[in-house]
């Protein structure tokens, strides 16, 4: 049964302790959260945390090892093939690459009517003045269905992805980071899209993003991962605020203020010659407020103010806090 979320609302999407294996690598260790009705949960952290590995695996694509994930009461990963069908159009994926997602060999109107035709919503002959509407939901004309994807910019592309799964009227869209690969300008305008569409159709998102300024405008809460691991979730303004997790405030310290999609500059803390770190804290061997205790003992998330939980043993000393 799903608990509450931390604002008292009972959740849509319930994450409990769920790992991922990719042979002998733990691509998830323990991941837990929730995410309301209507809610945009931000989940954050540099390449190879695990954000795709947990997108893929609430979409159906890759098996968990462990943990359970509770989407409006169903138990997800004890779904047989088949049964995922139904649920498939509540829930759509929004990949990060909008080149490689759109079939090259169709036109833009076939791309976005093929959830039409594979869930049976529509007959044949009243797809096209759908294709119409859900273009011009993302701010396309509706001469755009007779494109090819290769005729588009980035960002054309990436609306039509975003039509495309809005075709099956889903209540909740998984982002896996959809303005990693476009121009600045570009991302402020998708970015804005997904918030008009949000407050129009009442969307769940679960956002992943590599920085912390992507999600800043459009988030309700952010959860920051950390070698498979969340280490800290939080309101979206207390966190930028007063991040309490070492690794938080690497992030923050690294982005370019001002410039939401910009990659940051490279930080003393996130230096990729410091691997994560086997046992205890993962993020110790980069930690300047590591002690012995990090090394022999996994640290929990633990309450920290309203809404606000880290897993860190020396969070209320971490400068910032």
């Amino acid at each position: 049964m799903a608990e509450a979320t931390t604002q008292g609302v009972p959740a849509f999407l319930e994450v409990r302790d769920l790992s991922v294996c990719y042979g002998p690598l733990r691509a998830l260790d323990g991941v837990s959260f929730e995410l309301a009705r209507g809610e945009t949960l931000a989940l954050v952290g540099e390449s190879g945390s695990g954000k795709s590995t947990l997108a893929r695996t609430l979409a159906g694509l890759q098996p968990a090892r462990s943990g359970s994930v509770h989407f409006d009461g169903i138990a997800l990963l004890s779904l047989r093939r088949h049964a995922w069908r139904p649920l498939r159009r509540r829930v759509q994926l929004v990949f990060q690459d909008p080149s490689a997602s759109l079939d090259p060999r169709l036109r833009v109107g076939a791309i976005v009517a093929e959830p039409l035709a594979i869930h049976g919503l529509l007959r044949r002959e009243a797809r096209g003045p759908r294709v119409a509407e859900l273009l011009g939901q993302v701010g396309l004309a509706p001469a755009f269905a007779e494109r090819w994807p290769h005729q588009l910019s980035g960002g054309e592309r990436q609306r039509v992805g975003i039509a495309r799964a809005l075709a099956t009227e889903p209540e909740l869209l998984l982002l896996d980071e959809p303005v990693s690969s476009l121009d600045v300008s570009v991302q402020a305008q998708i970015l804005n899209l997904l918030a008009d569409l949000r407050e129009r159709q009442g969307l769940a998102y679960l956002l992943i993003a590599h920085h912390l300024g992507v999600v800043r405008q459009l988030a309700d809460r952010v959860a920051v991962l950390f070698a498979g691991r969340v280490v800290e979730v939080a309101p979206a303004e207390g966190l930028f605020s007063a991040p309490l997790h070492p690794y938080t405030q690497a992030l923050l310290a690294a982005a370019p203020r001002g410039v939401p999609g910009r990659r940051p500059r490279s930080a003393p803390a996130m230096a990729a010659e410091a691997p994560p770190a086997a046992g205890g804290c993962a993020y110790r061997s980069r930690c300047p407020l590591a002690i012995a205790r990090c090394a022999g003992e996994v640290p929990l998330p633990a309450p920290s103010g309203a809404g606000h939980r880290v897993a860190c043993h020396r969070a209320g000393e971490a400068p910032g806090a």
